[in-house]
């Protein structure tokens, strides 16, 4: 590893030794043969907002958290009296997927952190965490070992971050033999189980006419794209694009992703839309002035609507294109959802207005993004979800698949017939293609073993295919109908919420009125578990 800044988070020092740990994991790294390749910064009295700022300010490689842990996974950090305030594990990775350009090691150094690594790690390379209660010595010596591994001088064919997780473990061995085990290593989801092959995440399929449609859409005066799609589909891919192109226009942008709100700030609409406002005032590096706009006897949209129209947007000198990811979060929460999509709606009404303040919303560029899910229904005046440009996203096809064959240097091994086969078996899903060409490059597989285990737990997608077990074991009601989906020649006609439930997992094609399995390893993977 080379040029890397340790950000240390120490959070609820109370009852832990964290000023020693810190000050022995400062001893290590000097200590280290690499010592100056290290730089470490030190934040302590953890609250949510601090970890956000010192990421998104620090950049860092290594991301280090010492403090408490709870049992479902939680981390404890502290709200602004310095009260405890657990973040789960699912905000985490929220989070962390922001930085996941950058951040290429998580250390949970916390009891029961294990769950929260996993989560982290799909987006972070490695991720590191306790799976149940370790003792301040063990963590402490378990840190220290870590970093003395990664300053040694290393064989360049083995892993700096594995060597490093190795020493620590033999760090505890030697002091406290009963905690070796507690320590785990996650590496990236992205990485197929038991093999050394990443996706890459840099290659990215156009599907025309989407791409020309959104740049186009974008530049119009208070413009309203919504991109909608089954998971891992590709929306947030998309939406990555459009904000580059807005970036290149010398337009300001603003990401919010609602994975990240905790449940206290969706309890109740003020402080959703308080949380919001912050959240784009930081990002456009404005001072938040909550205190000057917000004014609740006039109502919460109105003061949320006066804080953009009268702070944020006469404070930039170019349009926001400002995304709203995962919004499907909303959809169960009624105190909520229907009044936001009132303000979002009354924001793009109020752009066509030709006064000064329809010029001023006119800057105001909303991207809305969201899984298939059925929402709530709205009054069609209220609703934001049926104006601006609508964008559902499609299976790759023939040609798209090609393409990306190509880039992955697999098309010539394959070769047309090849291609169709594997086409066959995953329909046109962007991320089994992907993860099917990124193997095959690899040769970690040859294609008739990639055809042969694919359904079975053997196969490079049975991690994929177990989530996706879980989810339907998790809902009685969507195993039985999919099972009723799998074991049926013809399609099939579900009630339509579950049906929208299922076509936003990915799992069926809609066809009309009816739906079938999306792709047949769905169809022989389930068919042995469900049928």
């Amino acid at each position: 590893m080379s040029n890397n800044k340790v950000l240390i988070l120490a959070a609820i020092p109370d009852g832990l030794r964290l000023d020693r740990e810190i000050r022995q994991i400062e001893e290590a790294i000097r200590r280290a043969v690499k010592r100056d390749l290290f730089e470490i910064k030190i934040i302590t009295a953890v609250r949510p907002q601090d970890i956000r700022h010192a990421i998104a300010e620090e950049h860092p490689q290594i991301v280090h958290f010492c403090g408490h842990g709870m049992e479902d996974g939680s981390l404890v950090l502290e709200d602004d009296s310095g009260n405890h305030k657990p973040v789960s594990p699912t905000g985490l990775a929220a989070l962390f997927k922001l930085h996941a350009n950058y951040v290429k090691c998580v250390l949970l150094n916390a009891c029961y952190s294990e769950k929260s690594a996993q989560a982290i790690s799909q987006h972070i390379n490695y991720t590191i965490g306790m799976n149940q209660p370790i003792g301040d010595k063990a963590a402490i010596v378990f840190a220290i070992g870590f970093y003395d591994g990664l300053g040694y001088e290393d064989p360049d064919s083995q892993d700096v971050i594995e060597r490093a997780f190795e020493e620590g473990l033999v760090a505890i061995q030697i002091e406290d033999v009963s905690q070796e085990q507690i320590p785990k290593l996650k590496k990236k989801l992205f990485w197929i189980e038991n093999s050394s092959t990443e996706l890459d995440t840099s290659i990215y399929i156009e599907r025309p006419p989407i791409e020309e449609k959104c740049y186009k859409e974008i530049v119009q005066p208070g413009a309203m794209i919504r991109i909608k799609a089954p998971q891992r589909m590709g929306k947030t891919k998309l939406s990555e694009k459009l904000l580059d192109y807005a970036r290149q226009k010398g337009y300001k942008t603003a990401k919010l992703d609602l994975n990240l709100a905790d449940s206290s700030v969706l309890a109740n609409f003020r402080s959703f839309l308080q949380w919001l406002c912050i959240n784009v005032s930081d990002i456009l590096e404005l001072e938040p002035k909550l205190e000057n706009y917000w004014q609740d006897e006039l109502g919460i949209n109105t003061s949320c609507t006066r804080y953009f129209q009268k702070y944020l947007l006469p404070n930039i000198d170019t349009s926001l294109v400002f995304t709203i990811d995962n919004f499907e979060r909303l959809f169960q929460c009624k105190n909520i959802f229907s009044e936001f999509c009132l303000l979002l709606r009354s924001w793009y009404e109020t752009a066509k207005q030709g006064d000064r303040m329809g010029k001023i919303w006119q800057k105001l560029r909303l991207v809305v993004v969201n899984s298939t899910e059925v929402y709530p229904i709205l009054d069609t005046n209220r609703s934001p979800f049926n104006v601006g440009l609508a964008i559902e996203l499609p299976e790759f096809n023939l040609s798209q698949i090609k393409k990306m064959a190509q880039l992955y240097e697999v098309n010539i091994q394959l070769g047309e017939q090849g291609i169709i086969k594997v086409m066959t078996l995953l329909g046109g899903h962007p991320y089994l293609m992907q993860e099917a060409f990124a193997n095959l490059k690899n040769q970690e597989i040859s294609l008739e073993e990639l055809l042969t285990l694919a359904p079975t737990e053997e196969g490079i997608f049975s991690h994929h295919l177990r989530q996706q077990l879980r989810c339907l074991q998790d809902d009685f009601e969507l195993k039985s109908a999919y099972q009723e989906v799998i074991i049926a020649l013809e399609s099939v006609q579900l009630n339509s919420e579950i049906m929208f439930k299922l076509h936003s997992l990915g799992l069926i094609k809609i066809i009309r009125n009816a739906c079938i399995p999306s792709c047949d390893l769905y169809r022989q993977y389930f068919s042995a578990r469900l049928g």
